[in-house]
């Protein structure tokens, strides 16, 4: 094991160590105690990396903590606490698979073993006071009054409850703490069937198992049942019971121990609550809501629909109003769709940071979908104690196929998300199988891309770019490819997958060392903002000896509108090389930025070049005709991209732009062809 790796278990036993030194008294030195913790941690760390997993060899864990007598009263929470939070977040374990699902097993082990170790314990100890009573109640038959004072004061004293019965059931003793656990006076047992202790729940299993004692079926029998108090409130209570025989060895009395355990069970319930449920807002957390679909999904005859909800603009009530505010809203938004749903047959979980999940069971009365998401979104605009009112983005699957497995479920929820958030705030859309197929295609080549540059599969190609007026070559341009996919589709890809810069860097690398004339290069949206880019440039120019003066950068235009982008412009200008804008669509914002960042050239938005392809001359046409020669009077040149017919070649000639490539003029070709 490498040290690294052990210091941390170390860290753990240490921290392990501080939180429950104080609980109970064991004589050990603190360092003793460390290295005891130690091997506790070891067994923990290997069984969560254990394949295939099994949380069994650390049900030992409890059973050595109360060996070695750690049972003080916050013991167990407080292992508990630094257990869960270690395991969760420690950098060892980060790559586990399903790593919170097995902490929930280990600490549910550790609490199963550390609660059977003290009932074992607690039952030794029993049986020692039980030992003690035969021998005393033997000998008060046999009028040794010494004995029966023995007895009674063991009787009296003992912590556990006691009492013995006659085989009809009927209580003959009882004991000052039986008395006290079920807050009745000792003078209420005379006469009192033992069953009147009980839950009613409980009676007839217990009534069944008493006769099995009497009988000689079992010697003894250990259980965890419900005792009621005077004012009708459970107790939960350990019972151990066996017969107590005359002088031949008959059952002759039964006796009842009891070990009020209800903290105990109020602890583990409150962490299989904390395990299932979110800290803050109280609703199901995304592991208990998995469980819960799988169960809805696979029970229910008409169906469920599944909403993945995100809300809008909440990092805005966190940054500007502070994270108080936020919990505030995210509780008050989980109140608000409990409320929203709260006649149907529902489930509302946290999911994420700002994100919810709502899975609604089919009923003939349940509203469509529709009328559901307007309802959602009705409740979550009325404004909050704060004056803050939120609109939420959803994504909906509406009765999917029996066959489909949650994961897959909760996948295609979460990107239906992802694409409603693409049209804006306060939009929802339904899970859409085809856009999905090719959305994840789409994804999956991106994820791809990184190897794919690495391994050489990226190709520039060179494409002429030309005067249209008279077919002079005035340069090239580098455009990229990857099998059958564009320019542009790689350039998108980049930029979903944050390749973009990398791909970028390369890309002007390689077109800079092979073009033999004036390159031509258009950025992307991030290349264009990088804060690295004018270094990037110039080093290029160095590494391959490209001039300046044969180099067209052209940045893309919307991203002009930032500090970075202009900062760019204005640099790369200022160092001698000719600077243009791509994209460009001939907007107010956009005509603003030819005179204030004084580039030389731009470059068309390929849409504008297919919009009037498709279109008969008319106001389109009369627009960018204007817009041509206003820009070509101000001093700057006009390029135009994708220009794949004669007919196109010709009308861009007809109105003066001064420069065009695409597949009429020719396709792009690799460095060695030029």
């Amino acid at each position: 094991m490498s040290p690294p790796v052990r210091t941390r278990r170390q860290e753990l036993a240490r921290a392990w160590t501080r939180a429950i030194y104080a609980t109970a008294y064991v004589p050990m030195s603190p360092q003793e105690i460390e290295l005891f913790l130690l091997e506790l941690v070891d067994v923990i760390a290997d069984a969560v990396q254990a394949e295939p997993f099994t949380a069994e060899p650390v049900a030992a864990v409890g059973h050595r903590l109360v060996g070695a007598h750690f049972t003080g009263a916050d013991t167990l929470q407080r292992t508990v606490d630094v257990l869960g939070h270690a395991l969760l977040f420690t950098p060892e374990l980060r790559d586990v698979p399903r790593l919170t699902e097995k902490v929930v097993a280990i600490l549910g082990r550790v609490s199963a073993g550390f609660a059977t170790a003290m009932r074992l314990d607690a039952f030794d100890r029993q049986e020692e006071v039980k030992q003690a009573l035969l021998v005393a109640k033997r000998r008060a038959e046999r009028g040794l009054r010494a004995s029966e004072a023995r007895l009674r004061d063991v009787f009296d004293s003992s912590a556990f409850g006691v009492v013995i019965s006659d085989r009809a059931g009927t209580c003959v003793e009882v004991n000052p703490a039986l008395a006290r656990m079920v807050d009745r006076d000792p003078a209420w047992f005379a006469g009192r069937r033992l069953r009147e202790l009980f839950h009613p729940d409980d009676v007839e299993p217990l009534a069944a198992a008493y006769r099995a004692v009497d009988e000689g079926r079992v010697e003894r029998f250990r259980e965890q049942r419900r005792l009621l108090r005077a004012d009708g409130e459970p107790v939960w209570a350990h019972l151990a019971v066996s017969a107590l025989r005359d002088e031949h060895g008959a059952p002759a009395y039964r006796l009842t121990m009891v070990e009020d355990v209800s903290e105990l069970h109020l602890l583990q319930k409150n962490l299989d609550f904390q395990l299932l449920h979110d800290s803050l807002t109280g609703l199901s957390n995304r592991q208990h809501f998995i469980t819960r679909l799988e169960a809805l999904h696979g029970s229910s005859r008409g169906g469920i629909t599944l909403y993945h909800l995100d809300l809008d603009g909440f990092s805005v009530v966190n940054n500007g109003l502070g994270h108080d505010v936020g919990d505030r809203l995210l509780v008050e938004v989980a109140r608000r769709l409990e409320a929203a749903v709260a006649d149907e047959r529902a489930l509302v979980a946290r999911v994420g940071g700002d994100e919810f999940a709502v899975v609604v069971v089919h009923s003939p009365t349940t509203p469509t979908v529709p009328a559901l998401v307007e309802r959602i979104n009705a409740a979550l605009e009325r404004p909050m104690a704060d004056g803050v009112a939120l609109t939420c983005s959803i994504g909906v699957v509406d009765r999917p196929g029996a066959g489909w497995p949650v994961a897959e479920l909760l996948r295609a929820a979460n990107a239906t998300l992802r694409r409603a958030k693409e049209g804006g705030k306060r939009q929802w859309l339904p899970y859409d199988r085809h856009e999905d197929q090719r959305s994840r295609e789409r994804r999956a080549r991106a994820a791809r891309m990184p190897g794919a540059l690495a391994g050489g599969e990226l190709e520039v190609g060179h494409q002429p770019v030309v005067d249209p007026a008279d077919g002079r070559v005035l340069g090239h341009v580098a455009r990229l490819r990857w099998d059958e996919l564009g320019h542009d589709d790689c350039l998108e890809l980049a930029e979903a997958g944050g390749l973009s810069l990398a791909l970028g860097q390369w890309a002007l690398r390689e077109a800079a060392g092979e073009v033999p004339g004036v390159l031509y290069f258009e950025l992307s949206p991030m290349q264009s903002r990088d804060e690295d880019l004018v270094r990037t440039v110039k080093r290029t120019l160095d590494e391959t000896g490209l001039p300046a003066s044969r180099l067209r950068i052209f940045l893309d235009t919307r991203s002009m509108f930032t500090d970075a982008g202009q900062d760019n412009a204005q640099v790369l200008r200022d160092s001698g090389i000719a600077t243009g804008l791509s994209r460009f669509n001939g907007g107010q914002a956009e005509l603003s930025l030819v005179g204030d960042l004084e580039v030389g050239s731009l470059l068309l938005d390929p849409s504008v070049v297919r919009r009037l392809a498709e279109r008969p001359p008319g106001f389109l046409h009369e627009a960018i005709t204007r817009m041509v020669r206003l820009i070509r009077q101000s001093g700057a040149s006009v390029a135009v991209p994708d220009v794949s017919t004669p007919e196109q070649a010709a009308w861009w000639a007809g109105i003066g732009v001064d420069a065009a490539f695409g597949d009429h003029f020719g396709p792009p070709v690799p460095g060695y062809e030029l």
